[in-house]
């Protein structure tokens, strides 16, 4: 499992472990780590260009350090500071006596350059400074960021303005959520991880693995039958949206539940596409309602949030939810919203959720008393406390009509085959994430797909 630690988290355990470390080894290995990395992405180091775009801090000494082992191994290295008054007296020193050279802006030609404008403690983004050097930084060229790229949050992932966008990402100790959360995340290209020794506590983020997905997978054992598997049933559907209904139900019947069973008007549609389906209310282990409601449909809901089984609601069942009743629920609740639902959750804006994803999932489950699944370029899931779990997986075609309908149903039936609600919903984005990456192949998709290619990631997760 990929862990993520605050800022505040990250910078005590420096502190602790340079108090037990001659002054200046912590930047030395960070240093060298970076190098090492940089080294690995040149085709040879002896005559390469390599440009360091250096700040004031900490980070900039990192550079200045990496691009001294790199002068000593013949590249030539050019440092273009934001201020020349305030570069790191030591990193520069080591530099100039490596054969290095300082100079006013950023050469016109490089195979490298290196982001040290600022470090992780950087908010509001690029002074005008930074992002002028930003935007001299040649087209085509390897960009390597030091610890994570300068103008993102190292806490949240939000960008304010100019950013860099690297091609890999060296971070120091630990990885950081912004650099694990859009729109951030997608500044960060390949993520590198240097150990320098830091000892941390529970994360305040973290990012499943294939090994981690497929340990929870649920599995049959030789004295299961349908029912000891799960059964899942699915409210969803109406004369307007029949195809929720059957979209929800193909994602509850790949996802390991033993059988599905769906309770609404689209029974014909359901049935047409997959007898499998049982129809009618019956004892079921988990509930799914919302997908393809539309209005009216509130006592429905309530029906279903009254039975003391575990409860997936999406779409047109967020509306109006009260918190209280969720809160009083023996049973566990999990609510899978997209930006603008959560909004109307939260009673704030669509912008105001995008533009803060992670207090926003955590406000959610806190409100709620649920298990949040905030669906989006990166989908995060809190249970209310402990870290928040942050989806790797997807593509941007995954945006298309249907495709939480698949999540809803696929989450589901992990739920009703006795996941609890943080990993069946962490399971599902993750799965729902591949699937929908082999079924695009860099095209657009059908939600219908996503679901056909669930077993193909299902397998894969699993494969040695």
């Amino acid at each position: 499992m990929r862990t993520a630690y605050s800022v505040e988290t990250v910078r005590a355990a420096e502190r602790e472990l340079m108090a037990r470390l001659p002054q200046g080894a912590l930047m030395q290995r960070a240093a060298a780590g970076l190098a090492a990395v940089c080294a690995g992405l040149l085709r040879r180091v002896y005559g390469a260009r390599v440009v360091l775009l250096v700040g004031p801090g900490d980070n900039g000494g990192d550079a200045l350090y990496a691009g001294a082992r790199l002068a000593r191994r013949g590249a030539g290295v050019t440092a273009v500071p934001m201020d020349p008054e305030r570069l790191h007296a030591g990193g520069l020193r080591a530099l100039l006596a490596a054969g290095g050279r300082v100079a006013p802006d950023v050469p016109g030609q490089a195979d490298l350059v290196l982001d040290g404008l600022v470090g992780i403690g950087g908010r509001g983004g690029l002074r005008p400074a930074a992002a002028e050097l930003v935007e001299q930084i040649p087209a085509g060229v390897v960009v390597v960021a030091v610890d994570l790229p300068s103008g993102v949050d190292a806490d949240t992932g939000e960008v304010a303005g100019p950013a860099v966008r690297a091609d890999v990402t060296v971070t120091f100790g630990a990885y950081k959520p912004g650099l694990l959360i859009d729109p951030g995340a997608s500044r960060t290209g390949a993520l590198r991880l240097v150990d320098i020794g830091l000892s941390l506590p529970e994360p305040d983020a973290e990012a499943l693995q294939h090994a981690d997905v497929a340990a929870l997978l649920p599995a049959p054992t030789a004295s299961s039958d349908k029912y000891r598997r799960g059964v899942v049933g699915i409210v969803a559907g109406s004369a307007q949206y029949p195809g929720a209904a059957v979209l929800a139900v193909a994602g509850a019947l790949r996802g390991g539940a033993g059988a599905v069973r769906y309770v609404g008007p689209a029974a014909d549609a359901v049935l047409a596409r997959y007898p499998e389906t049982l129809i009618g209310r019956g004892r079921v282990q988990a509930w799914v309602v919302g997908p393809g409601l539309g209005a009216g449909r509130a006592a429905e809901v309530a029906e279903v949030l009254a039975d003391p089984v575990p409860v997936l609601v999406d779409a047109d069942g967020l509306r109006g939810l009260d918190p209280e009743v969720l809160r009083a629920r023996p049973a566990e609740t999990l609510l899978t919203p997209h930006a603008g639902e959560a909004a109307a959750l939260l009673g704030t804006s669509r912008e105001a959720v995008e533009s803060a994803r992670l207090s926003s999932v955590r406000s959610l489950a806190a409100r709620y008393g649920a298990t949040a699944l905030l669906k989006g370029s990166t989908t995060l899931v809190s249970r209310g406390g402990g870290p928040v779990r942050v989806n790797p997986t997807g593509t941007a075609w995954l945006a298309t009509a249907g495709s939480g309908d698949v999540l809803s149903g696929l989450a589901g039936s992990l739920l009703a085959s006795g996941l609890p609600a943080v990993d069946a919903a962490s399971v599902a984005a993750y799965l729902h994430g591949l699937a929908g990456r082999r079924a695009a192949s860099g095209a657009p998709l059908l939600a219908q797909q996503i679901a056909e290619s669930l077993p193909e990631a299902w397998r894969g997760v699993q494969a040695p």
